[in-house]
């Protein structure tokens, strides 16, 4: 799950949402949608996860998933939608058939009121000042494996380091004295 912290972290944020077709609820009220901060965001570069919702369950297979859908209901969806206005792009399956809606948006996000993570104020929300197309996607996994590969990176660099704090051995080199 994406972190934001710091004064104003949380408000104006560029995201985009994921909202496939199949993520309506049974009574028709409410629209599962996976945002994320836009890893074109300032705040995003540095984050290993970019969802505003990220929480592990477990299959009926017995494999463990990530559930990055949080519900919004109709009116909030359409306000995203509204906000996005043509910064759309086509979610496209193996076949070429379109499943869903990528929207690209800026607004403040908070922490929900029930469950984990963050959702979008939708009274907030803006046009993006990023341009999402086919390739956001890609983009977003890229920019958090990138982060994950520096976080790394970074932990195997520090564990080589040697502690400032340890005394240092010195090596004192002594003359051998000479025998007639």
């Amino acid at each position: 799950m994406v972190l934001l912290r710091g004064k104003g972290a949380m408000t104006g944020v560029n995201l985009i949402a994921k909202v496939y077709k199949n993520g309506v609820t049974k009574d028709g009220k409410s629209q599962y949608a996976d945002v994320q901060l836009d890893a074109r965001d300032p705040r995003g570069p540095e984050q290993t996860n970019l969802h505003l919702k990220s929480a592990r369950i477990e299959g009926k297979d017995g494999k463990s998933r990530y559930d990055n859908g949080a519900p919004y209901s109709t009116s909030q969806m359409e306000e995203i939608v509204k906000a996005a206005g043509p910064n759309t792009e086509p979610i496209l399956d193996k076949g070429g058939n379109e499943v869903g809606t990528i929207y690209g948006f800026k607004g403040n996000v908070m922490p929900a009121t029930s469950g984990t993570g963050l959702v979008v104020n939708t009274k907030s929300v803006e046009a993006s000042k990023f341009q999402v197309d086919n390739k956001t996607l890609d983009d977003q996994f890229a920019s958090m494996r990138a982060a994950r590969d520096a976080q790394a990176a970074a932990k195997v660099s520090q564990a080589q380091a040697p502690d400032p704090n340890a005394e240092q051995e010195q090596a004192v080199q002594v003359d051998e004295p000479a025998v007639g």
